[in-house]
């Protein structure tokens, strides 16, 4: 089975376009699944592996991603010819609690991209990113992946490579063009790597894992509560923007969102921004008589 697991991982890389942190959770879903089912999968097997994840306490987005993960394969394997049936597409996911996405209020995403002060690289840097992030709504990944040719500052634009290997192209606001020119000039400077556009201090692509590194590092020195990601920073951009009236499909292709479903979680988050203000302001909100 190892070796259509290899092909499968493979497929979903070249053909389907997968990040590198989604092959690495199918690779752990699927290994763990035929850890305990041998080489053999049917309808049983999928449910009772389900049903295990839950009882042992895993939380129930994760086993239901691995599900997912299990209908990915048998769906390969079907087409393939080496399954006639996907047994896995017949089990229902786990009912997932509605989460709203958390998002940082005005003040907060200013204080958060002002925070790295001074004129060193670093410090240039990471004001850089964090104003991009916050402009342009980018995922973690894409912002990692970012080269200098892809950013064109006189235009105001940046070239993004979405999931699924999906391009865009997204507007970067005023002060992000001002950070990134700061930037780039400290990092000529400093000869600090080619292609990449957000380096190290060793001049190596920056990765993911040090994305997250440092938005963390400035929200606890800015005393943020609850934990801030580089995908808080993604949400607080797609919410102001609808706070601010912008159209839903508008946010829908800065996002890079495939489906508008995906896009509407922002109402519901807006509708109770809305609800909070109304209770907080209206004179007879909270009246008890």
């Amino acid at each position: 089975m190892k070796e259509h697991i290899d092909k499968f991982l493979r497929y979903m890389e070249v053909e389907r376009g997968a990040s590198p942190h989604t092959l690495r959770a199918y690779r752990k879903d699927l290994e763990l699944f035929f850890d305990t089912s041998g080489d053999h999968i049917d309808l049983s097997d999928v449910r009772g592996f389900v049903a295990s994840e839950i009882n042992r306490g895993q939380k129930k987005s994760t086993a239901s991603r691995r599900l997912a993960a299990l209908r990915s394969f048998c769906k390969y394997l079907n087409r393939e010819g080496i399954m006639k049936k996907n047994p896995a597409k017949l089990i229902n996911s786990p009912k997932l609690p509605k989460q709203l996405p958390r998002f940082l209020t005005v003040d907060e995403v200013f204080g958060l991209v002002e925070k790295p002060e001074g004129l060193g690289f670093i410090e240039q840097r990471d004001r850089a990113m964090l104003e991009l992030m916050y402009s342009s709504g980018l995922r973690v990944g894409e912002l990692s992946s970012l080269n200098l040719d892809d950013v064109n500052l006189d235009e105001g634009l940046v070239k993004v490579m979405g999931k699924g290997r999906k391009e865009r192209i997204v507007p970067v606001g005023g002060k992000a063009q001002e950070a990134l020119r700061s930037y780039l000039v400290e990092k000529m400077l400093q000869k600090k790597g080619d292609k990449a556009l957000f380096v190290s201090r060793n001049g190596r692509r920056l990765d993911t894992r040090g994305v997250r590194r440092i938005v963390r590092k400035y929200s606890l020195a800015l005393g943020l509560q609850g934990k801030v990601s580089p995908h808080t920073l993604r949400h607080t951009f797609a919410t102001h923007l609808l706070q601010s009236g912008a159209d839903l499909r508008v946010i829908q292709e800065l996002l890079g969102h495939s489906s508008l479903s995906t896009t509407q979680k922002y109402t519901h988050l807006d509708i109770t921004h809305l609800m909070d203000i109304y209770d907080k302001a209206h004179p007879l909100a909270n009246d008890e008589e």
